[in-house]
């Protein structure tokens, strides 16, 4: 059946603002979604109040409202255009909540606005546990023993009629919140009470919980017609009883017996089809025993794009979400491209000849004194993801994907060696149990007893101890004696040069020649959906060692942009944000657009974003090959946050172009003993400070600054280990802290100025000239990190004295960093005095919510003066609106329910909202700006 003619125009819902358990893989999908509805001549109209992300850009929509995610703002929009449809499954949770809502409401009916993409019925059905588990039943699904629990009493008479360990999961909520796993009763009570307390209805659904079984997924696509494709199957490589959020997976499924993987395979699709008759995406969960007669028990279905759906997009080249939008519109898998092949029906099931690894990543030292624990209640703030052809080399590439200092799993010195701690972290799993393990096998702990602490599946586990076989091999040599079978052996299986080197007692630096000179070199796959059966038109690699190299290298001048990771606290979604942007500013030059990142959740590595896109980790030997095969006029390092940054230095030793601003000058306003000169050959006033590298150097420069003092490491990002102290012992004990977490990095110490109003610019400069992009006042005080605070664009109470010493000292600090590109500065403002706090030259945090607040992409006007293909003068800037822009700092402390909800100079937030207002008096800035104030002086 074609698409239905009678649809014009779509209203997208997004997510809202990013928070643990719904992240940036929704505007992900958001944006596929716009993007492939467009091309069926579709108006596209996005409602979601981020301003971080690409999703909320014009160059995604046609319509962009960056407003709450209530029901008035949807019935606005309905009367200001003809909607014809609803697209609520892109947008996680939040959006279909207020679907839901806008439905019981009648909003939908009065407007003639239709539902596409899932059916409410299926929706109340997933989420009314008894309900769920009654139809599951019905079609012969088996289930955990389980009841659902509307009041305390219920759910105690639940718990004693199954026994413990229990479950907990409250209704209607996302990444598990209030979920928990109770071994014994005395922590029932509170955690039944806060479960009922979570859920919207009151309502939670308690399980015999099923600990040491394998949990999986599979991506399901079905359309009209009733065709139905799994489009990915994904193993839990940590067992049940660990949110699939916050477990290491891998695709496809590597221990599931074929027998049972159809029988999955069928279930899932008996799932999907009873749950109602809706076109589009679906996740189903499952849990198998860990036992040879692999009994299978469904966990959960969602009939929409999920979580794991970008990571099974990116896993599987299959675009899901593109494709579910297609389908929403009445259009058969029949009927649609391969989107890869673009030659081939979309009516197949992928096949990999490769396989991924997911790798969570955490930021739990942003809550000191929080359960680190892993459960039912998702933690994590980002995710990794490395492609390789055996699970070993994927392995291996997502942990150097991580950026946690580590180069890999194993064969860097980290090891852990005590075993009491070892056994400890095998049983109660935590942000670094795959490192353990990796340690305990080391140790010579039996695999009897890793199993019985950990339920991992001893196939893993056998993989792991072979590459600790492999090192005590490469360990037996010198750089001079080793084998060119064992140097190909280890970098087949993902060693890193610089794990080699360690194992070898050298430098990397002489591994990397070594090879080179054996005739080990890195060689690029596609990922083409088909195993190479037939031809791929999209340039979508990864990396491995074999022989055939599938990437062909133009004559086109080419420009690399460097992505940023992982995303966690200080370091998210606004960074792939100004990647994208500056990919789509390079394409408008004429240069072909290379994007080097590791993140499956971002719109940077979907595979049409960049000319060609390198899944690769933003790891020195990853990027250096793929310069080296390129070989591009430059690479942008000022969009991608720290992690691009960091590759600035190795960049200019190696004599690889840095366009934009040099890396002289990112050097520069990183030391601060260099910048503090140049503010004061240019009389720009700045806080007393000093530079330390030990606590005796600290304490001793403390009485030359006074207290309080401003204690913080050089080259980190979202105020990593920033702290305020008031005396010497919390001096020392803060410095002693740093050197041991973060190694030889300097530490900075400035005089804190108490009291003072905190404010930031953001520009733009060629070199010669600066355009001033924004100046925000920060609600609170200085003190309170810039990511954690309301702002305020543009001020609202500065005066042009103040205002006036702000652009001047932006101007000079842009012209004496000789800037090309973006910059921010921060100040601090006291007896209307500006202080310099620091200076970035690059891409910030706050660029994409200004570039919404006045609707001007600034970043694609940054990117093209880093090009050298345009000035300044050649933009013709949009004037200003009148009114203000609110950026409203989102936070995620259900899930650290243990931590204190106190704001400091170190970036707790997870996310942000906009919100617009038309003078001061507005109901929104007085109520926050009271209570914040209020807050702040308690």
């Amino acid at each position: 059946m074609p698409k239905n003619t009678s649809i014009k125009s779509v209203l997208i819902i997004g997510s809202g603002p990013i928070v643990i358990g719904q992240a940036c893989e929704f505007d992900y999908a958001g944006s596929q979604a716009a993007k492939s509805l467009r091309e069926e001549g579709i108006e596209v109209t996005i409602i979601n109040s981020n301003p971080a992300t690409i999703m909320t850009d014009t160059v995604v929509a046609d319509n962009i409202y960056l407003q709450p995610l209530e029901p008035e703002s949807i019935v606005e929009i309905l009367k200001k255009h003809k909607i014809d449809a609803v697209l609520p499954t892109m947008g996680g949770q939040t959006a279909l909540n207020l679907c839901i809502q806008c439905d019981e409401m009648g909003i939908w009916e009065e407007h003639g606005v239709d539902i596409i993409g899932v059916d409410i019925a299926a929706i109340e059905i997933t989420e009314n546990r008894e309900a769920f588990r009654e139809l599951m039943l019905k079609i012969g699904v088996g289930m955990a023993p389980q009841k659902t629990a509307k009041s305390f009493l219920e759910g105690k008479e639940i718990a004693q009629e199954f026994g413990f360990p229990l479950c907990i999961r409250p209704s209607y909520t996302l990444g598990g919140s209030g979920a928990a796993i109770l071994h014994e009763p005395k922590e029932f009570d509170n955690l039944l009470e806060r479960g009922l307390h979570l859920s919207p209805i009151h309502e939670v659904m308690i399980d015999k919980a099923l600990l040491g079984w394998k949990e999986y997924e599979l991506e399901l696509l079905r359309d009209a017609n009733d065709n139905v494709v799994i489009i990915c199957s994904i193993e839990n490589f940590d067992p049940m009883g660990i949110h699939t959020g916050d477990s290491i997976t891998v695709a496809p499924a590597m221990t599931l017996s074929d027998t049972t993987f159809q029988r999955m395979r069928d279930m899932a699709i008996l799932m999907m089809r009873s749950i109602g008759n809706f076109a589009g995406g679906c996740n189903v969960q499952f849990a198998i025993s860990p036992d040879e007669k692999e009994d299978i028990i469904a966990i959960e279905i969602n009939p929409r794009v999920s979580r794991s759906s970008a990571l099974a997009s990116k896993a599987t080249g299959y675009p899901i979400a593109k494709i579910a939008a297609k389908l929403a519109i009445g259009y058969h898998l029949t009927e649609l491209n391969n989107q890869i092949t673009k030659t081939t029906s979309a009516l197949f099931e992928p096949t990999l000849d490769y396989v991924i690894v997911k790798i969570p990543r955490w930021n739990f030292n942003k809550f000191p004194g929080t359960d680190r624990k892993l459960g039912l209640q998702m933690k994590s703030v980002g995710e990794v993801m490395g492609i390789g052809r055996s699970f070993q080399e994927a392995l291996q590439k997502a942990c150097q994907s991580l950026e946690i200092n580590r180069n890999g799993l194993g064969a860097d010195g980290r090891e852990l060696t005590n075993q009491d701690e070892i056994l400890h972290s095998l049983e109660f799993a935590s942000w670094n149990r795959l490192f353990h393990i990796y340690d305990a096998i080391k140790l010579g702990i039996p695999f009897k007893k890793i199993v019985e602490k950990t339920k991992i599946d001893i196939w893993f586990l056998k993989q792991i101890e072979d590459l600790i076989k492999l090192e005590r091999r490469i360990e037996k040599f010198h750089l001079e004696s080793i084998p060119k079978e064992l140097m190909f052996e280890a970098k087949q299986k993902g060693y890193a040069d610089r794990q080699v080197a360690h194992l070898l007692r050298c430098l990397e630096s002489e591994v990397y020649t070594k090879r080179i000179e054996q005739g080990i070199n890195r060689v690029y796959k596609l990922v083409d959906t088909c195993a190479g059966e037939f031809e791929a038109q999209t340039p979508y690699y990864y990396s491995t060692f074999e022989y055939e190299n599938e990437s062909v290298s133009s004559d086109k001048k080419k420009v690399i942009v460097l992505g940023s990771g992982p995303n966690r606290i200080g370091q998210g979604i606004e960074f792939d944000y100004s990647c994208v942007h500056g990919v789509l500013a390079a394409k408008e030059c004429g240069y072909e657009t290379i994007m080097i990142n590791c993140n499956p959740e971002t719109v940077s590595t979907d595979f049409d974003t960049a000319d060609k896109l390198y899944f690769e980790p933003v790891f020195w030997e990853h990027v250096y090959d793929i310069i080296r095969h390129e070989k591009p006029v430059g690479v942008i390092v000022q969009l991608g946050g720290q992690t691009a940054l960091k590759m600035a230095e190795k960049l200019e030793r190696y004599g690889i172009k840095i366009l934009g601003t040099s890396y002289e000058a990112l050097d520069l306003a990183e030391d601060r003993g260099r910048f503090s000169k140049v503010l004061e050959e240019n009389n720009i006033p700045f806080p007393k400070y000093g530079i330390v590298e030990s606590a005796e150097q600290a304490l001793e420069l403390s009485d030359d600054l006074g207290f309080p003092l401003l204690v913080r490491p050089s080259y980190v990002l979202g105020g990593q280990k920033m702290k305020i102290v008031i005396n010497k012992e919390e001096l020392e004990h803060h410095v002693v802290d740093i050197i041991n977490e973060m190694g030889n990095n300097q530490i900075l110490l400035d005089h804190f100025i108490g009291g003072a109003i905190e404010a930031e610019a953001d520009a733009i400069c060629d070199g010669e000239n600066v355009h001033i992009i924004g100046i925000m006042q920060h609600i609170e005080p200085a003190g309170i990190h810039s990511g954690d605070s309301y702002a305020v664009l543009p001020p609202y109470n500065l005066g042009d004295f103040v205002m006036q010493q702000i652009e001047d000292i932006t101007v000079k600090i842009a012209l004496a960093l000789r800037t090309v590109g973006l910059m921010n500065i921060q100040f601090a403002i006291k007896d209307d005095k500006v202080y310099v706090i620091e200076a970035n030259p690059r891409a910030s945090r706050t660029v994409p919510f200004i570039a919404k607040a006045y609707n001007e992409p600034y970043v694609n006007y940054a990117t093209k003066i880093m090009l050298g293909e345009k000035k300044l003068s050649d933009f013709n800037f949009n004037p200003r609106k009148e009114g203000y822009a609110i950026k409203i700092p989102v936070f995620s402390y259900e899930k650290f329910p243990d931590v204190k909800k106190e704001l400091g100079p170190e970036m707790k937030s997870t996310g942000e909202a906009i919100r617009f207002i038309k003078n001061l008096k507005d109901p929104f800035f007085t109520k926050i700006y009271s209570e914040r104030n209020m807050h702040l002086s308690k």
